[in-house]
């Protein structure tokens, strides 16, 4: 069975990372991913953030929003409370910059083991749980789309 096809950008990452064959050159990748991390636009949401958002199992407390395009797609906003997770705000960057605008179905194929292509094998398992769960949140929102986009009326 073939691999499903990351969105272009995810794509970009996860090779540029296999390339970086020593451990302390992906972790100052992904610190430089961390440092790119937005807070969720206060026009999105604002604090205290709903328990709903919340993603289960990760240890810096993220939260994870997505708001519909005109085409249907979706752009996905993220909040970590702990102001030490740097994998967590890695992680929300990646995501955010990797599929917004990309096409439902292409995100919700994304495969589990993204995690330990992003972060390597080295993580503990709350960790993995974690960013694990963010990707789990999101391919939620972009299956709740796909479901309300087949369930609207059709214009004429």
């Amino acid at each position: 069975m073939a691999e499903p096809e990351l969105p272009p950008r995810l794509q970009d990452h996860v090779e540029l990372l296999g390339m970086l064959g020593d451990r302390n050159d992906r972790i100052q990748y992904l610190i430089s991913e961390a440092d790119h991390f937005r807070e969720v636009a206060p026009d999105v949401a604002t604090r205290p953030f709903p328990e709903s958002h919340r993603v289960p199992q990760c240890e810096s407390e993220a939260y994870v929003w997505a708001t519909p395009r005109p085409d249907g797609t979706l752009d996905f906003h993220f909040a970590v409370e702990n102001p030490q997770g740097v994998s967590a705000k890695a992680m929300a960057a990646i995501l955010e910059t990797s599929l917004g605008g990309q096409p439902l179905d292409t995100i919700t194929a994304i495969p589990g083991d993204l995690v330990y292509a992003i972060f390597g094998r080295e993580l503990s398992m709350g960790k993995n749980l974690g960013l694990l769960g963010m990707l789990q949140m999101v391919q939620a929102f972009a299956r709740r789309q796909q479901a309300a986009t087949k369930s609207a009326p059709a214009s004429a």
